[in-house]
């Protein structure tokens, strides 16, 4: 299986509801380096797994829309604790939903697996990792 991983950062603010997460109940700050591994079983005929700048730019352009903004107030996530794991899942299926409207380009048609890890520190990391066809 090849892959091929990019990289970019994003800053949020939000608030967790239950007492399970303590102070964090508070709106606080979070600053997420997010790491997108695209993977596919052959290269393309260019032999890529799909074009880096094209990666770069859709990744960038998913974390856009979350960067900067307190996610308490995004009608999207209205009652939902965005924990880290939580927005692993939402950025995998954005990104999933541009791959799939064509914006990586025709070599995305044969990548099987996508995963999705955002980093809260150099200790800790969450990931949600599925098919991006689907």
């Amino acid at each position: 299986m090849y892959s091929l991983s990019v990289r970019d950062h994003i800053m949020i603010a939000h608030s967790f509801r239950g007492a399970v997460f303590g102070p964090a109940q508070r709106l606080h700050g979070a600053t997420y380096v997010v790491d997108l591994e695209l993977r596919r079983p052959e290269l393309d005929a260019d032999g890529l797994v799909v074009d880096i700048g094209l990666a770069s730019q859709t990744l960038a352009a998913v974390l856009g829309e979350l960067n900067y903004r307190n996610l308490d107030e995004d009608p999207a996530f209205a009652g939902q604790n965005t924990t880290t794991e939580f927005l692993a899942r939402v950025i995998h299926a954005r990104i999933a939903d541009r791959i799939r409207a064509g914006e990586l380009g025709p070599a995305a048609v044969g990548l099987t697996q996508m995963r999705v890890t955002l980093h809260e520190s150099h200790v800790a990391s969450a990931s949600y990792e599925g098919d991006p066809r689907q």
